[in-house]
């Protein structure tokens, strides 16, 4: 099985406790039994918090790393829609 294949795996069996216990680590920088997450496990739950986000839709503005707009009666700013256009075609969801 590839990597991609694993990854994918992984995101489509997370449950939503996973999820939130992956997405507090990542916060934190600590797993639950309070190990310092490395790099690369930072930026691979990062990866897939996202992917499972975008997966269940969860809506725009309750995502990982969601900023709100400055001004309200504007949307959302088009690097903004680029971002997530790019991360969902990245990561094939």
């Amino acid at each position: 099985m590839s990597n991609v294949q694993s990854f994918e795996a992984l995101v489509e069996n997370m449950t939503e406790e996973v999820w939130q216990r992956m997405r507090q680590s990542v916060e934190l920088g600590r797993w639950p039994d309070g190990r310092q997450l490395t790099n690369e496990q930072r930026e691979l739950s990062l990866e897939a918090i996202i992917a499972w986000e975008i997966r269940n839709n969860i809506p725009l503005e309750e995502r990982t790393g969601y900023l709100p707009q400055s001004c309200k009666n504007q949307g959302p700013s088009p690097v903004a829609q680029a971002a997530v256009i790019a991360n969902a075609k990245e990561l094939k969801v």
